[in-house]
């Protein structure tokens, strides 16, 4: 019993640093450098642990991605009141947040709007998943049809996300300063508007 539940911890301890490489590998070099011997290198395991424990190179890197993707890794934990509008508005500010604080999200549109390959599909076939999941429910507590929430959904995320990668080359938008904080909460305040007005 207590081998077994070393075993598990060694397992668990060694998944966290293959994975934790794979972060280091995008970050620091780009996804183009994200390979079995790289990954083992840089966690100093074998790489026979990458096939062992994730069973391919494309399923550690999806791994890693549905864990540090906003939309992926977002909790379906809704509010069952009045509060379903201010929730709406926090996820998207949440979406904004992300986006801006993490490289390696950034890095990872990039790659989607450039390449087409078995990761990508994976990860995009779990985030579609999951942005089918949330429209739902959405739609049911609000009482609004699932198309219109699909539409807005998809314009106010597609939205944060270019306006996010845009501001590494382009500081204003509309008069508005996409490097800031306060550009941003602009933006956001804006959308609060929006979905109060689709809400009410």
């Amino acid at each position: 019993m207590m081998e077994n539940i070393n075993n598990e911890k060694d397992r668990e301890s060694t998944e966290k640093r293959l994975l934790e490489a794979v972060g280091d590998i995008i970050i620091k070099h780009g996804f183009d450098k994200v390979g079995v011997n790289a990954i083992a290198s840089k966690a100093g395991v074998s790489k026979v642990l990458i096939y062992r424990y994730f069973g391919s190179i494309d399923n550690i890197i999806v791994e890693y991605l549905s864990q540090n993707d906003f939309w992926v890794s977002f909790s379906v934990d809704f509010p069952k009141d009045e509060s379903l509008k201010e929730f709406i508005k926090k996820m998207f500010r949440d979406q904004i947040i992300q986006l801006r604080s993490s490289k390696l999200e950034q890095e990872l549109y990039r790659w989607e709007l450039t390449s087409h390959n078995g990761v990508i599909e994976k990860l995009r076939l779990k985030r579609e998943a999951k942005g089918i999941t949330l429209i739902t429910i959405i739609s049911q507590l609000a009482k609004h049809p699932q198309e219109e929430v699909a539409a807005i959904a998809t314009l106010l995320s597609a939205a944060i996300s270019y306006l996010v990668l845009l501001s590494d080359n382009c500081s204003m938008y509309n008069g508005i300063d996409l490097q800031s904080d306060k550009g941003w909460n602009q933006l956001a305040s804006g959308i609060d508007l929006l979905v109060d007005k689709w809400y009410d």
